[in-house]
């Protein structure tokens, strides 16, 4: 194995999406390893943690979390800031996308339909919002650093994206149109011209 190894699901709203990305954007060859969810059970052991994504580098064993995947590949292809700070605060934001995913998930499991469209609606109405705002204040732009794009402009577009779609019920598509640094954020990362040519790509 000469070139890194990516395993993740076949999907493209989460974090694998972000570490093959970053890969591409860094324009770093790599094995694209996408598993179907049915042969999750006999893999799962053999990670280091129980979770995927887990990446694989030529005679090291393989490691995994998402935030760690992206630091690597930031840090070996330029995808962070030079000044050690501005690379702490990017990094920061990171771990504040996955706070958001992790609160979110918690309402994954409601069976009661009325119980999850009132959790979903606070969800929306609160926690989504104020961690959107949050995020508008950390964007200088055009990236999340200025500039040149990097890895929290990834993470960002992939969750953004994810809610874009609408797949969360009670949770409006439009939740954070109304924040126009994260909004312009996500259509500079669409039609950057790496990110463009990843998903014109014949699968």
């Amino acid at each position: 194995m000469k070139k890194p190894k990516l395993t993740y699901f076949d999907n493209s709203a989460s974090r694998g999406e972000e570490c093959r990305l970053a890969f591409a954007v860094a324009g770093v060859d790599f094995e694209d390893n996408r598993i179907a969810f049915d042969a999750w059970a006999s893999l799962k052991p053999n990670t280091p943690f129980g979770a995927l994504p887990i990446l694989e580098l030529e005679g090291k064993p393989a490691v995994s979390q998402a935030n760690a995947i992206l630091g690597y590949i930031a840090r070996k292809h330029e995808l962070l800031p030079s000044d050690e700070w501005e690379a702490l605060r990017v990094l920061s934001l990171l771990e504040a996308a996955e706070e958001l995913r992790h609160t979110i998930s918690k309402t994954f499991g409601i069976k009661d339909a009325a119980e999850l469209e009132r959790r979903r609606t606070e969800l929306a109405q609160g926690p989504i919002r104020t961690w959107g705002a949050n995020m508008e204040r950390q964007i200088v732009g055009p990236f999340v650093a200025g500039a040149q794009l990097g890895v929290a402009d990834i993470k960002l577009f992939v969750v953004l994206g994810w809610l874009k779609k609408g797949v969360l019920d009670h949770v409006p598509s439009d939740v954070l149109d109304h924040l126009p640094k994260l909004q312009a954020l996500f259509e500079n990362v669409k039609h950057h011209p790496r990110v463009v040519e990843w998903y014109a790509r014949p699968r």
